[in-house]
């Protein structure tokens, strides 16, 4: 669908301000919401919001559907008397640029659990009851994923393939022994699945009132050491072990001579179709419930997707494999109605993914790093663009603006150059900055890190690395008021601002 001309910012919950060493939904959030408010923003666009495994990869998490409990705000937690200030006096000095994913872990988690011992044994009455709301709202996903977790915990973090034959078969009176043994971790889980929601529709709900409408991120894929494939195996391309008989990656490229070899297990599509896409239409409500707008990763591998078999190394050996994308999206649309989906339609795009997306309206995404390697036909020059799209500087897989520019070829130098006139000196981030926000794509998204002029060091994601990623977080003091009203003053000259009576009341 079609959305207004605005503008917003890409960033991360993990990449605020906090003393608990990764960006939570406290204070520090709700300030960001007040910066894009002041600035005249009117989207605010995250990563996936799961529980991330190894790597700390928001794309590989251990659910489709879940929160991920490091988000949570210990000092909200202390707001709502579950926890005192005492209780992190004795935090480590943690990184006030960087999230050290290994400590922060454990510190936090340990403050989780005592919050939750403390709701387990003092909550009111009508947090008891709004706690047992939740957990029948979100039952058809919460007790596989509290389980699976719990497992997770009992079997030292081992993927769930390797665990008794019986939990991997998930025979119903292995299940049962299991989920008595596991009692006080199984309602861990569900108590922090509740704790997320409650901060983070809290935070949606204080966005929506300033005009921010939050676009959510949703993979194509699931990892393979999730609690979807646990539960859901029949969804999947497994063989007899429960490992993928088919990963998931991308073909050689740009990128990468030997391709992206993801692992994760493709989808047993003819299963999906035969289900009405049952699992899919879950997916989507689920995530529409605490998200405005959904941007799908990989929308390609709805039309087509590039199957590499067991085995393989390198991604040089898979295949193209067609998917019923057309038919998926219109159940989608019968079941939920029209849906507010931008389509993430870079890499290798054929006329017949094109048409997919255009079917529905979808946006499709220009990046304007991608702009200046070739000639005037480059689709992703802002001339060439059709108002029905979204336009970044770059995204969370490109490096900062400034650090791009610093690793131009001579010849992409001059291009840009020719093509702005001159390099302002402003710096060449506020340059595609300005770009971005005057030319006539109807949504366009900025990354903080180009905002605050950083360079490769704030870098979000190297694609490739397994290792090392997903780590930036802003200073407390950086979003100034020089740097709002420079963001204003943009977005009002090139038509972004909030129109009359558009705002949410």
């Amino acid at each position: 669908m079609p959305f207004a001309r605005a503008s917003g910012v890409l960033l991360h919950p993990t990449s605020l301000p906090s003393r608990f060493g990764i960006g939570d939904l406290g204070a520090a959030a709700y300030a960001f919401i007040d910066f894009l408010h002041q600035s005249q923003q009117q989207l605010w666009q995250v990563l996936p919001l799961g529980p991330t495994g190894y790597g700390n990869s928001p794309y590989m998490c251990y659910s489709a559907m879940a929160g991920n409990p490091l988000l949570i705000s210990p000092e909200l937690l202390a707001a709502s008397g579950l926890l005192t200030a005492a209780d992190w006096q004795d935090l480590p000095s943690f990184s006030s640029t960087s999230v050290d994913f290994a400590s922060v872990g454990p510190s936090k988690f340990a403050l989780l659990r005592k919050a939750c011992d403390a709701f387990r044994h003092q909550a009111s009455i009508d947090d008891q009851h709004a706690f047992r709301q939740f957990c029948q709202t979100k039952r058809d996903w919460l007790e596989d994923y509290a389980l699976f977790m719990a497992l997770k915990t009992a079997h030292n973090g081992a993927s769930w393939q390797t665990w008794e034959l019986e939990i991997v078969q998930r025979q119903p009176t292995a299940l049962e022994q299991w989920r008595r043994q596991l009692g006080p971790e199984i309602f861990l889980h569900q108590y922090l699945q509740f704790e997320f929601f409650r901060q983070w529709s809290a935070l949606k709900a204080y966005a929506n009132q300033q005009g921010i409408q939050i676009i959510g991120d949703i993979p194509i894929y699931v990892a393979h050491d999730s609690a979807d494939v646990w539960a859901h195996p029949q969804n999947f391309c497994l063989d007899e072990q429960g490992e993928p008989a088919w990963m998931a990656g991308v073909p050689p490229d740009y990128f990468s001579d030997t391709g992206q070899l993801w692992g994760n297990p493709v989808y047993n599509w003819e299963y999906l179709q035969q289900s009405h896409f049952q699992w899919w239409i879950q997916r989507f409500r689920s995530m529409l419930e605490y998200v405005d707008i959904i941007r799908i990763d990989h929308f390609r591998g709805f039309e087509a997707f590039w199957a590499i078999p067991q085995g393989e190394e390198t991604a040089i050996q898979g295949e193209w494999v067609e998917a019923p994308g057309t038919e998926l999206f219109e159940v989608l649309k019968q079941e939920l109605g029209t849906l507010p989906i931008l389509a993430e339609d870079l890499g290798i795009i054929t006329p017949e993914v094109e048409a997919l997306r255009d079917r529905f309206e979808f946006p499709g995404m220009k990046i304007l790093q991608f702009a200046f390697g070739s000639g005037p036909g480059n689709p992703y020059l802002p001339f060439n663009y059709q108002r029905n799209c979204v336009v970044y500087t770059g995204t969370h897989d490109n490096d900062t603006t400034v650090g791009w520019f610093s690793q131009l070829s001579p010849y992409e130098q001059t291009s840009l150059q020719r093509y702005l006139g001159s390099i302002s000196s402003d710096g060449v981030q506020w340059d595609l900055i300005r770009l971005a926000l005057s030319s006539i794509a109807n949504q366009a998204i900025i990354p903080l890190q180009d905002l605050l002029g950083l360079g490769t060091e704030a870098r979000m994601n190297f694609p490739g690395k397994a290792e090392g990623n997903w780590g930036w977080r802003y200073q407390p003091d950086a979003l100034t008021q020089a740097l709002r009203e420079q963001l204003q003053d943009l977005t009002e000259r090139f038509g972004r601002a909030p129109q009359p009576n558009s705002q949410s009341e």
